[in-house]
This record gives C-alpha cells, sequence and structure tokens, in this order.
C-alpha cells in the first residue's frame, strides 16, 4: 500500500481488528472490535500495520456525501463505520466511512460493519471539509400540478 498523508479529504487510519471468542448458549461465536486506534503518529502507525491483526485504511470524504456527514455529525455520538468482509472466519476491512447511508447499503450484503465513535480531531476535521465545500442542499422533484389529470389521487 503506497503512503498516504492526511489532506483536507484524507486522513490515514490505523486500528487493530480484534476477535474474541464468546458462549452464545450451547454454542461459541467470534465477536469483533476495532482497538488502539492511532490518527497522528506515523511510527505508531507503521508498528500496527506490521502486526497480523494491525491495518492503516484511509478516512476518505466525498463532497457528494456531506449531507450523510452533516447527519453524522448532527446525532448525539457520531461514528466512523469500518466495512469488512469474512472469510475463513477472518474479517479484512474494506473501507473506512464516515457516512451512515454508505455503511448500511453494505450490510445490506454480506459484509459486516463495525464502528467505533468519531474522535474529536475527526468530527473538527469533518465539519471544516463541509464548511469548505458548503452544505450540500436536498432538492426535491415538483410534482406536476396538473388538474386535468385523473387517478385515486386526484380526487376524481
Amino acid at each position: 500500500m503506497p503512503e498516504q498523508y492526511k489532506n483536507e479529504s484524507l486522513w490515514p487510519i490505523a486500528f487493530r481488528l480484534v476477535s474474541q471468542e464468546k458462549q452464545i448458549g450451547r454454542w461459541t461465536t467470534l465477536s469483533w472490535s476495532i482497538e488502539d486506534v492511532c490518527l497522528y503518529d506515523e511510527d505508531e502507525k507503521a508498528a500496527l500495520a506490521m502486526l497480523d491483526d494491525g491495518y492503516v485504511m484511509p478516512l476518505e470524504l466525498h463532497r457528494h456525501e456531506r449531507s450523510d456527514y452533516r447527519f453524522n455529525l448532527s446525532s448525539r455520538d457520531p461514528h466512523l463505520f469500518i466495512v469488512c468482509e469474512e472469510e475463513n472466519e477472518q474479517l479484512s476491512p474494506l473501507l473506512i466511512t464516515a457516512a451512515q447511508g454508505l455503511a448500511s447499503s453494505y450490510m445490506d450484503g454480506d459484509y459486516q460493519v463495525l464502528h467505533i465513535k468519531a474522535p474529536l480531531q475527526i468530527q473538527a476535521w469533518m465539519e471544516a471539509f463541509i464548511g469548505r465545500h458548503g452544505e450540500q442542499i436536498e432538492y426535491r422533484r415538483k410534482r406536476c400540478k396538473n388538474k386535468e389529470q385523473k387517478g385515486r389521487s386526484s380526487g376524481n
């Protein structure tokens, strides 16, 4: 993976993806969590990436997802979502996003989505991104108000 540096729309984040066996009734299952999140220290990021369960992945912000970021930031506890793919009972992360809508679309598929509370530094960075590019205004299509139109909703 080429070395990535933080800029106005990309922030490399290092973390560990840790599994723990849990007993549920008679069954044993793996419970996954995100630990040791590192935002700044390049040496620590490199050390985490060298571990078997360590990863460095970019959180990339996109202009077309600004309303999702605003929705996330206006919630009580903003989160980052880590989309993971399961292979041979092991999870491997595919992407990190701050857009809840994107994360939920992956949940509809065969992916597992983990989440962590968004660090304050990331929240401020996202606010700055929205401030630089402006709030995304959602446009709704206007309905045709043709009086001659007949149908169930026209009252005729």
